[in-house]
């Protein structure tokens, strides 16, 4: 890629914090490899299931063989969580891979693409990758807008960093619309484990995109998976990449999978701590509803969000900045964690 088309996959402002990528098309994201600091940048789950690390041991003498690429254990275990065939699952590196072969398949240069904000960056960036065009919609309005003329439209649920969710019933009919329309539908259901919300894996026309590292709390491990039906589940089959999945996340992401009880539990704990947590930091924020493992808190002004998150940072706390998003400029994101963790952040923010 010459460095022209690197340079435009970014958004053109002055302003680094007030943008999504940066100057190579980096996406900015939550996270810190800080030991000296607790971590409310990134939205995974503090805890992980019961026996994983001596299934992930067990799979390294496995590793020292290729990975048998039809992956069927963990195909099957994914569909019985979904709902699909094990051949609509498509195993990848993370949902941030499925994101990548549901764009690369859709998208030609000169394509538009719908795209809500603010909303997760690199559904932009995807398309830019592949020459497209992104158009965005308000992340509130994304079912209001008409998909005819575009190649790809993209849905998030629930919405990172809002925490919105979509009605399913509207979503399903949108699907509709852009089967009718020849429009490729991605559902982002990153989050969507947290919830009891249904998923829309399986239905035609549509490229669901999983990740297993929010809700299992391992993101260095990435794991994921699409699911899509007919041409569209042809397509990502044969770009995914060979033995894309190591032996460890294969195996590991297997186990996770088959964990109801680990999910059940970790969705009472979020929806109980995200409701006081979010009652505690209105005393002192705009907090927007949600149904996601993450609030995003509206700070008054600009200049107040440096000031929150210097604050928290002084109390050994990382709180997302969530200036780097699209139409956000003045808000931060806090990730729900465990009530004592909790408690650090609300005390940090004196509220």
């Amino acid at each position: 890629m010459d460095p022209e088309a690197v340079d435009s996959l970014g958004e053109a402002s002055p302003d680094p914090a007030s943008t999504e990528a940066d100057r190579d098309g980096r996406i900015a994201h939550g996270g810190t490899d800080d030991p000296w600091l607790l971590d409310f940048s990134a939205n995974t789950n503090p805890r992980i299931p019961d026996g994983t690390a001596g299934v992930y041991e067990s799979a390294l003498s496995a590793a020292r063989s290729y990975p048998a690429d039809d992956y069927a254990e963990f195909r099957a275990a994914a569909a019985d969580v979904v709902g699909c065939e094990a051949r609509e699952v498509v195993p990848t590196a993370g949902g941030m891979e499925a994101l990548r072969l549901a764009t690369a398949t859709a998208v030609e240069p000169g394509d538009r693409a719908l795209v809500p904000a603010p909303s997760f960056g690199e559904y932009a960036r995807e398309v830019r990758l592949q020459g497209g065009e992104p158009e965005f919609v308000p992340a509130d309005e994304v079912l209001d807008a008409d998909p005819a003329s575009y190649a790809i439209a993209f849905v998030c649920q629930p919405n990172n960093p809002t925490g919105q969710s979509v009605d399913p019933d509207r979503l399903r009919t949108y699907a509709d619309r852009c089967h009718e329309a020849g429009t490729t539908l991605v559902v982002d259901e990153a989050f969507l484990g947290f919830t009891d919300l249904p998923t829309l894996a399986g239905r035609e026309g549509v490229v669901v995109a999983r990740s297993l590292t929010k809700l299992f709390g391992l993101p260095g491990l990435r794991m994921g998976y699409a699911v899509a039906t007919g041409r569209l589940r042809d397509r990502l089959e044969a770009a995914r990449p060979t033995w894309g999945l190591s032996c460890p996340a294969a195996a590991v992401g297997t186990h996770c999978l088959r964990d109801r009880e680990f999910v059940a539990r970790t969705r009472e704990a979020v929806h109980d701590e995200r409701a006081r947590m979010r009652d505690r930091l209105a005393a002192r924020f705009d907090v927007h509803p949600s149904r996601a493992p993450f609030l995003l808190l509206d700070v008054g002004s600009p200049d107040a969000v440096d000031a929150v998150v210097d604050e928290a940072r002084t109390a050994g706390i990382a709180i997302r900045d969530a200036r780097t998003f699209r139409g956000l400029d003045q808000h931060v994101r806090v990730a729900v964690r465990l009530p004592a963790e909790n408690d650090r952040l609300l005390d940090a923010l004196d509220v």
